[in-house]
């Protein structure tokens, strides 16, 4: 997947919290060079000789790490450039068209910010052709689907129960659902998972029905009673076969130890059978995509309004809310700069292909007859528009998660050196996962002293390690790095980043060499 998100920044442009004073600062380095090594020792070193000889440039001292690392010298592409101080841009295969993963978003996500506005945001609206009488309302209930990436059900709940302040206690007509916001012609294109769940999360498509992320999150807690089974929202169509068995108070196992096997019946129904031992006291969750959008959204819509005591008689329908209907009820989403931050900081794949549909929606010709389509045609535009070669890069559905997308590590440092002069910078930089401190970046590089120096998206497939963003030295010279392993395995490519981008913070090349100190052969600790 592509790219992942951050937090906000704080007072300067770039938004990085600076460590207290430079305490015990060789004891950090040590530290972080014992951590980041990988097999050997061989870590970019200064390696000088005599007088009058040559000194490795710093992307020779990283390409030859990777090498050794990855036993591939093309299965690193790098593009680091210096946005506001001294420094050299480094380019390692900088031209290869690469499998990005999640970093993707970046472009998806930026390229919304300027097309849409960072101020964009989702309806969802409610409407009757029926007419009130007492407690009743007579007609059809329509839902006008706006194609908002994060439709939740605490958003929902809180739209319908005002119907209950409006004294309505029962809806004699169908739940009719309008999809008609995005044009889909072609289908979604498929991302062939070999993982063992094709309900996981991160595997939900976009769609005009999405709500909630479409996603069932199930529960179960073991104490003296035995174990007690759950879901959120509860949905009459799925059902929870509870085979967990409560053990003696015992430390809380992983999730793996538990199996949650769905079966779907004819009826397109779901019982979901989960299985395992849970020791008293500890509890054991579950996100889980089973119900296609429109089953998912229209059952949610049902339970919501049978807690609130409104029965809906009628059937659950698709189709186009009718031009005379009245407006009941209406739900705003949060601006597109709270939905970019979700994104990017957690990389949400379906939000960010939602988010493309959208850029799709709004910009489509009379004659186009897919959102998608659309939408990655005018991110190309836009950013051919701005002077960036755009010759094979891949967008295909603006989230990264797919085995086809591809872009350069020249083609993103130039998008991000965009950004960095965008009237919406900010707003993209808070986005961004802070090293070491929130996001998809929260666990790394920890006890480096880079701590929130850096603003990194990550991205992650098989045989796909990558990162995009902005990241401090030690002089305070940000710069836009992007980094891409494409190797068969990548496990170690993970690695060989993180010592990257240590690398640029403490030994940045601000001259012809490594560093501009003079050269005494000694490898970075």
């Amino acid at each position: 997947m592509l790219l992942k998100a951050r937090r906000h920044p704080n007072t300067s442009r770039y938004g990085i919290i600076r460590q207290h004073g430079r305490v015990a600062r060789g004891m950090v380095i040590s530290t972080m060079a014992a951590a980041l090594s990988v097999g050997s020792a061989s870590v970019f070193s200064a390696e000088a000789t005599e007088a009058g000889s040559t000194t490795k440039t710093w992307s020779n001292q990283v390409r030859d790490y990777a090498t050794e690392s990855l036993n591939d010298e093309q299965a690193l592409s790098l593009a680091a450039i210096p946005m506001n101080g001294p420094g050299i841009e480094q380019y390692i295969n900088a031209d290869a068209l690469m499998s990005p993963g999640s970093i993707m978003k970046l472009v998806t996500t930026y390229a919304a910010l300027e097309i849409l506005g960072p101020t964009y945001h989702w309806d969802t609206s409610f409407y009757t052709d029926g007419e009130l009488v007492g407690d009743t309302l007579n007609g059809n209930f329509y839902v006008d689907m706006g194609g908002d990436p994060k439709l939740t059900i605490e958003r929902l709940w809180s739209t319908l129960n005002e119907l209950r302040g409006m004294g309505i206690s029962a809806i004699n007509g169908n739940l009719v659902l309008d999809g008609d916001v995005f044009r889909l012609s072609n289908g979604q294109p498929t991302f062939d998972d070999n993982g063992d769940n094709p309900h996981a999360p991160f595997l939900v498509q976009p769609s005009p029905y999405l709500s909630n992320l479409n996603l069932v999150h199930f529960q179960v807690r073991a104490d003296e009673r035995g174990t007690q089974a759950w879901s959120a929202p509860s949905l009459n169509d799925v059902v929870i076969d509870n085979r967990v068995i409560a053990t003696a108070e015992a430390p809380c196992p992983a999730r793996r130890h538990f199996t949650w096997e769905p079966v779907f019946h004819e009826d397109h129904r779901v019982t979901v059978r989960v299985s395992g031992e849970l020791p008293q006291g500890c509890r054991t969750t579950a996100y889980l995509s089973l119900l296609p959008h429109e089953q998912y959204t229209a059952s949610m819509i049902r339970s919501l309004l049978s807690d609130m005591d409104i029965d809906i008689n009628g059937k659950s329908l698709l189709a186009k809310t009718p031009d005379d209907a009245r407006l009941l009820l209406r739900t705003t989403s949060p601006d597109l700069v709270t939905m970019v931050r979700d994104i990017n900081k957690w990389s949400s794949n379906v939000m960010a292909r939602q988010l493309l549909l959208t850029i799709g929606a709004e910009n489509r010709l009379e004659e186009e007859e897919d959102d998608r389509v659309t939408g990655v045609r005018v991110v190309h535009e836009w950013l051919q528009e701005k002077g960036v070669n755009t010759a094979g890069l891949v967008i295909e559905n603006g989230a990264g998660l797919t085995r086809d997308g591809r872009i350069t590590a020249r083609q993103g440092a130039q998008i991000l050196q965009h950004a960095w002069n965008s009237p919406f910078a900010s707003d993209l930089m808070a986005s961004m996962p802070l090293i070491a401190m929130d996001g998809t970046m929260a666990r790394r590089l920890r006890n480096s002293g880079l701590d929130g120096k850096g603003r990194i998206k990550t991205g992650y497939l098989e045989n796909v390690r990558s990162i995009a963003g902005f990241t401090r030295d030690d002089t305070d010279t940000t710069w836009a790095i992007v980094g891409m392993v494409n190797n068969d395995p990548a496990w170690n490519g993970q690695a060989v980043l993180d010592r990257i981008i240590y690398s640029l913070h403490y030994r940045p090349p601000t001259g012809t060499t490594l560093s501009r100190a003079q050269s005494s052969g000694t490898k970075i600790r």
